[in-house]
């Protein structure tokens, strides 16, 4: 790993410089922090693939430093402790706090580099096994056939860089599923940089991008920080023109400037997209087919909820059980009534749906055990009749209301389909035409606008 970043914390100047000078000469790519301030920013954005670092220091010393480290970043940053004479029984320690290793001062070149070597390969070992072994919460859930197929085809993806747009309807998951094929990435370890497309439209928009430089001042740019990770593009179809613009030239260039500067960046990340079916043209202007064929280089598709609702009262158990740990909320079951009912909804806001629907359950709380009324009543309290006949809770509704609802909804439809033609659409549902045009009256639905 000669192209390795390493960091090296001291607050002695010469030895940082010392160091510095060695490890360059060797190859490696290093950084250098003097304080536990500076350390901690040097590793807020991206952590480096090795840190060597002091035990005293004036701040904050490096065994403090050491435990915040491993709480928060784990595997994904190994550490070797530098001690003088006074202190190797402390380094000792370290490595017993999870430090890979310890070198003494003053430095053996010798030493130094065999070390860093051996730290750097046993690093990247750890990152690997903590790559095989993702989280279950990570994962997304469900057992049926359709989400194990999906599991194994972001599998598929991941091991490759190119750029994966992810498509499905709001609140399916898409985010979610983004983040798991980036744990199975090559740069799992790298930052996952979220961009909202709807935010990056206006003048602010190539800054926000591109990043800035003034008065000597950087700011980062989403490209820049995301380099050597995953830029995840949330809502494509909200991207304006001038954001597609400028985001078309990064990727086309492999290169961008900085607001304000005039050293050109390498843009070094790969870019998965979520997206909505159809986006490309419901917005005002087409979307740039250049761009596109840039970002869906690879598809992932991602079904509603109502097309995998077997899957349902695991999804309650999972939400459940997660928002009871995270949130420390009263634990609740559903009841096998109320799971049934579940699986037979058309969930509009899928899988997000699900989990408001389950927080909002807990939070409220009640007996023990969720029972049908009381799904009823939840369900009843977010009807809405505008979604598509597909998404739309008819078991709800009476008997003689869902018929009229569904005929309604059918018919309009199915006319829309027909152009407005109702002799079209009467070939189309197999009824008689004088029939029909009494069965579109009585249902309210307006055909002589479509007609004309």
């Amino acid at each position: 790993m000669s192209n390795a970043r390493i960091l090296v914390v001291d607050d002695e100047a010469d030895i940082r410089e010392l160091v510095q000078e060695i490890l360059t000469e060797e190859g490696y790519s290093v950084g250098v922090a003097g304080t536990a301030a500076e350390a901690r920013t040097a590793c807020a954005g991206q952590p480096p693939d090795l840190v060597l670092l002091d035990i005293w220091m004036p701040d904050t010393d490096g065994i403090t430093l050491l435990r915040e480290w491993q709480q928060t970043f784990g595997a994904a940053l190994p550490v070797v402790m530098m001690s003088g004479h006074g202190t190797v029984e402390t380094a000792v320690e370290a490595t017993r706090l999870g430090a890979l290793d310890y070198v003494e001062k003053p430095l053996s070149l010798a030493k130094l580099l065999r070390t860093v070597r051996s730290a750097l390969e046993e690093g990247g070992r750890r990152r690997q096994a903590a790559r095989n072994i993702v989280p279950p919460l990570i994962a997304p859930a469900g057992r049926s056939r359709l989400m194990r197929e999906l599991r194994d085809h972001v599998k598929q993806l991941a091991p490759h860089e190119a750029p994966v747009l992810i498509v499905g309807e709001p609140g399916t998951g898409r985010e979610a599923f983004a983040r798991y094929m980036h744990s199975l990435g090559p740069h799992a370890d790298g930052p996952f940089v979220t961009a909202v497309a709807g935010a990056l439209n206006g003048e602010g928009a190539e800054a926000a991008l591109y990043g800035s430089e003034s008065g000597g001042v950087v700011r980062k740019g989403l490209l820049e920080q995301a380099e050597r990770g995953v830029l995840f593009v949330n809502e494509l179809g909200d991207l304006g023109p001038a954001a597609q613009r400028l985001l078309f030239s990064a990727i086309d260039a492999g290169t961008f400037n900085r607001v304000g500067g005039g050293t050109p960046m390498r843009f070094d990340a790969r870019i998965i997209s979520s997206a909505q079916p159809g986006f490309e043209t419901r917005g005002a202007e087409p979307f740039r087919v250049d761009l596109l064929s840039h970002l869906n280089v690879l598809v992932l598709r991602i079904p509603p909820l109502r097309d995998y609702a077997e899957d349902v009262p695991e999804l309650l158990r999972h939400y459940v059980d997660r928002l009871v740990d995270d949130d420390r909320l009263g634990f609740r079951r559903f009841g096998v009534a109320a799971q049934n009912r579940l699986r037979n909804y058309p969930w509009p806001g899928n899988i997000r749906e699900l989990k408001n629907l389950v927080h909002r359950l807990l939070i409220q709380g009640g007996p023990p055990e969720i029972g049908l009324d009381e799904i009823e009543r939840e369900i009843a309290s977010q009807i809405t009749v505008d979604e598509p006949l597909v998404k739309q809770d008819l078991l709800s509704m009476p008997l003689r209301e869902a018929r009229e609802h569904f005929e309604r909804a059918y018919l309009t439809q199915q006319l829309q389909l027909c152009g407005g033609k109702v002799g079209l659409l009467a070939k189309r549902v197999g009824m008689e035409r004088t029939h029909l045009y009494r069965k579109l009256r009585s249902l309210g639905v307006d055909f002589r606008q479509s007609e004309d």
